[in-house]
């Protein structure tokens, strides 16, 4: 369970910005039952979800960005960078002195009833700075600290520290803790393990998680899942059939690499690869009566919503069976409003989401904010200076009355909470020697 992420330096957020689950005690009457995770073992109560508002260019999804990279930094920093490559990382370019200076990402989490604090100080040259701390019981213990080329780490509960000091395997550009569990280390495989279960997407490229969802549709219990809310969503599909390619069917002028790959993964992992996916419909005589079934293409056929709520379903599903957290940026492009509503009651439901999954996302859908689905700890905005730095703010920090009943959507759209983009005159633009007016 996720319970908070700070970014500072990176893209449009120059100062530190934190996104906490914590719920309120404000809200405490407000959808306790169905919105809020009471963590006995912790004294905390974590909300199920979190919506982002904000502007174009307000800082949504530079915010998801920022914890897209903090997971692939986490994931992949030791195995895939050598000695002398640059950290990809993005520090604020539209403030001198920041551009150069370094970021910090901090997160806070439970795995397995232990909780974690872990975050990291780097700049696109080396790792300045991390930390790792756990919270078995009542009190914090620090796992390891490291300031540049120092590490001080707990005899007892990181006995790697030793042997990786001494052998040097940690490079500057490297994580102490990804080496740490690539060598079995205990607790850093555990925060690596949380990494990776912790799952980010977009919303407007489904390709990236695609795969992901056939292949959860080879397995009858998965299917049967993805079937259920595909019936739910009410897309008249009556059955999904991936349609694997057949290595003696290639295509004739297919890259030749790629032609090679494909055949030596098939003939020698016994991998699979699909083609496309076939939806199943109902086929009607003139009087209304099925008379058989029609094959559609679901890229040829079917429109770009029902392609995206299909290729979602294996995210959210595998998100709700494993307890992970799911982090979506515009979870409600291509998608209508209330099977946008319907993904976050998934989420919010004692009934559908037993392991207390968390989903996170950005959106421009006001109506979300009418649904009575969020509490005020739930809706968070970002709203951008004049000198382009972003912040992130929750409407429970909102420090006028907003009152629990208070119509959040209409209020939003007025400009009572902020996080709204502040309009020129357009009927004034001028296009060639024309001036744009509105018709009298």
């Amino acid at each position: 369970m996720l319970i908070q992420f700070s970014v500072r330096n990176f893209k449009t957020f120059k100062e530190k910005s934190t996104l906490s689950l914590v719920a309120s005690n404000y809200d405490k009457k407000t959808r306790e039952k169905e919105n809020v995770i009471n963590e006995s073992a912790h004294d905390l109560r974590l909300v199920k979800s979190a919506v982002i508002y904000g502007a174009n260019a307000s800082g949504k999804s530079k915010f998801i960005d920022a914890i897209r990279f903090m997971k692939w930094f986490v994931v992949n920093s030791f195995n895939e960078s050598q000695k002398d490559d640059l950290i990809a990382v993005d520090s604020f370019k539209l403030e001198k002195e920041s551009e150069k200076s370094s970021s910090e990402f901090e997160i806070i989490f439970i795995y397995e009833g232990v909780m974690y604090r872990y975050g990291f100080e780097l700049n696109d040259k080396i790792v300045i700075a991390e930390w790792l701390y756990y919270k078995p019981k009542t009190k914090e213990v620090e796992l390891f600290y490291r300031d540049k080329g120092t590490i001080d780490f707990h005899q007892k509960e990181f006995r790697k520290g030793d042997t990786l000091i001494k052998e040097k395997f940690i490079r500057e550009n490297t994580l102490l803790l990804s080496v740490a569990a690539k060598f079995n280390d205990e607790r850093s495989g555990d925060v690596l393990n949380w990494f990776k279960g912790f799952r980010t997407i977009s919303g407007i490229r489904e390709d990236a998680y695609r795969t992901f969802t056939i292949n959860r549709i080879k397995e009858p219990a998965q299917k049967k899942k993805i079937m259920e809310l595909l019936k739910a969503a009410d897309l008249g599909i009556n059955d999904i059939i991936p349609e694997r390619i057949d290595i003696n069917e290639l295509p004739k002028d297919m890259p030749k690499e790629l032609r090679d790959m494909i055949v030596k993964k098939v003939k020698e992992e016994g991998a699979e690869f699909f083609s496309d996916i076939i939806t199943i419909h109902k086929q009607y005589d003139k009087n209304r009566k099925y008379v058989g079934d029609v094959r559609f293409s679901i890229q040829s056929d079917e429109s770009e919503g029902t392609q995206k709520f299909l290729f979602l379903c294996g995210p959210v599903i595998n998100s709700l069976e494993n307890g992970h957290v799911l982090v979506a940026d515009e979870l409600d492009s291509k998608l209508h409003p209330n099977l946008v509503c319907k993904i976050v009651s998934l989420f919010n439901s004692k009934k559908t989401n037993p392991k207390n999954a968390q989903l996170i996302f950005n959106t421009h859908d006001t109506n979300l904010l009418s649904s009575g689905l969020f509490r005020r700890d739930q809706i968070w905005f970002t709203e951008k200076s004049r000198y382009g730095d972003a912040k992130l703010y929750s409407l429970a920090d909102i420090k006028n009355d907003i009152r629990k009943n208070e119509n959040f959507e209409d209020n939003y759209i007025r400009g009572k909470y902020g996080a709204i983009p502040f309009l020129n005159n357009f009927e004034s633009l001028i296009f060639g020697n024309t001036v744009l007016r509105e018709k009298e």
